[in-house]
């Protein structure tokens, strides 16, 4: 666009009740939806689309292309590469990277994916083209290559899956196993006063969907 005497500058559009905190840069050609929150310092490439109910912390760098989905959580110090392309109510923690150049430096560029309900833990690396199903858990500090069907636990460095996440012995308070996680958390999901089978109902889906 410095160069190019044609070029017309696309709109940027941030939907109603967002909050938008100091020092925020939101590139041009991005679409951020309904109940959009940020952080201090972060950065948004231009041409991302972020859904609604979804915050973005301090310090994150998201690159341009990227479609991230709605109820969305990326806590701080996070780095979403070119054309990441992430579903519905993921959260991703501090300290993780989502690369994209298999054969740094180059212009061969292969994005991750990750799938909805999907949780990335603090400190993972997610090599190019990486493919994370729904109903993920990645462990904190993987350095995770490959594709990973859902309702996987993958863990490790280099990563591998452990095995069905629904199946780990990974139990709540209450003493039932917390994945997958949608009924066990509802804190500020749309779920929060019916459940999440009923929500799915609603919506015409199944806990298979």
């Amino acid at each position: 666009y410095y160069r190019d005497p044609d070029y017309v500058q696309p709109k940027t559009v941030i939907g109603p009740n967002s909050l938008v905190r100091s020092y925020n840069t939101l590139y041009a050609g991005s679409q951020f939806g309904s109940h959009f929150n940020t952080g201090h310092r972060v950065t948004i490439r231009e041409l991302t689309q972020i859904g609604n109910h979804c915050s973005v912390g301090s310090y994150n760098d998201i690159q341009g292309t990227c479609s991230i989905g709605d109820y969305c959580r990326f806590h701080s110090y996070v780095n979403i590469g070119q054309g990441s392309q992430i579903g519905d109510f993921v959260f991703i923690y501090p300290y993780t990277v989502l690369t994209n150049d298999p054969t740094p430096p180059s212009e061969d560029h292969v994005p991750v994916t990750i799938g909805s309900y999907s949780q990335i833990a603090a400190g993972t690396v997610l090599l190019p083209g990486v493919q994370i199903g729904r109903h993920c858990l990645v462990a904190a500090h993987a350095t995770v290559g490959g594709i990973y069907p859902d309702d996987s636990f993958v863990a490790g460095t280099p990563a591998k899956r452990i095995g069905a996440l629904s199946k780990m012995p990974f139990f709540n308070s209450t003493k039932k196993r917390h994945y997958p996680w949608p009924y066990h958390f509802d804190r500020g999901m749309p779920w929060r006063k019916e459940g999440y089978e009923a929500w799915l109902k609603k919506q015409g889906q199944s806990p298979k969907d």
